[in-house]
């Protein structure tokens, strides 16, 4: 697996895969790689050649109080991860690469940033939307990979790309989850013993949902109260939000009926974990994936 460094050197890359009319995968992340990324870079060498990966901790999508610091950064396992998944190449940028000195140019996507994690991280979504455009433009991917964990940000980056013509196919990859249930995250690491037992409630949460939906229940107030008695009976859990949302305009719902999101982002002790359930209509009923 090649080292790649430089936007120039990157950008060189691509224009040879493109001259030679390859099909280029990409799939972005900001290291600490679990099984969950392994699975986008699993997917992307099934359906393309060259596959590039990236790692970048990218600061402009943290605040002031949040982990930037405290972020894991296990470059050596990163890499032994990647070359053994024969990735054919890994961006690793520097920060000052990505943003030189006097930058000042940030996308922000109207109306989608406002609600849920743009609201409870203000500037988030303009630093994840200005860096993926970036690493879009450099790679000058076909493909590109996403996790469906993190739903908002991905249609953030389906809305930004539609809007700006790029020339790029984001595809949206299941999620991937612990055998009890917790979704992987590079943040999980952050959860001690306890903790990390306590946040199979958000799992729970969403597997109480999903059952009263196979019954019947559509009214999505009824839904989350379930959600929050549920998580609200794990004491290490404080709930940021537990919405259900139309899976398009993430706007509240009344009814459950076209597809929508239940979203969860939940403290557990310091940590805050976020996890969703896709619902979509299956005929005459509604079909629900974890």
């Amino acid at each position: 697996m090649e080292t790649i460094r430089t936007i120039a050197w990157m950008k060189e890359k691509a224009r040879e895969a493109r001259q030679e009319q390859r099909v280029i995968g990409f799939v972005p992340t900001m290291g600490a790689l679990h099984s969950g990324h392994m699975a986008l870079v699993e997917r992307a060498r099934k359906e393309c050649s060259p596959v590039y990966a990236s790692i970048f901790l990218n600061p402009a999508q943290f605040g002031p109080n949040e982990d930037l610091s405290k972020y894991p950064r296990p470059l050596e396992a990163d890499l032994e991860k990647l070359t053994a998944a024969k990735v054919d190449g890994l961006f690793l940028p520097d920060a000052a690469e990505i943003y030189p000195l006097g930058f000042s140019t940030y996308v922000h996507v109207e109306g989608l940033s406002e609600r849920l994690e743009g609201k409870a991280r203000p500037g988030h979504f303009r630093g994840v939307a200005t860096v993926v455009l970036k690493l879009l433009e450099i790679v000058q991917p076909h493909y590109a990979y996403f996790g469906r964990k993190d739903a908002q940000q991905v249609r953030i980056i389906r809305q930004m790309v539609r809007d700006l013509n790029s020339d790029v196919e984001i595809v949206v990859c299941p999620i991937v989850r612990e055998p009890d249930g917790l979704a992987l995250s590079s943040r999980n690491t952050y959860l001690g013993v306890d903790e990390r037992k306590a946040a199979t409630v958000l799992y729970r949460a969403l597997q109480a949902a999903a059952k009263e939906i196979a019954a019947g229940v559509r009214d999505t107030l009824d839904l989350q109260r379930t959600l929050h008695k549920v998580l609200e009976s794990e004491p290490r859990a404080r709930v940021d939000y537990a919405e259900i949302v139309d899976a398009e305009t993430f706007e509240p719902m009344v009814r459950v009926g076209r597809c929508c999101y239940a979203l969860l982002a939940v403290y557990i002790g310091k940590t805050r974990l976020i996890d969703n359930m896709l619902i979509q209509p299956a005929g005459d009923e509604l079909s629900m994936e974890l």
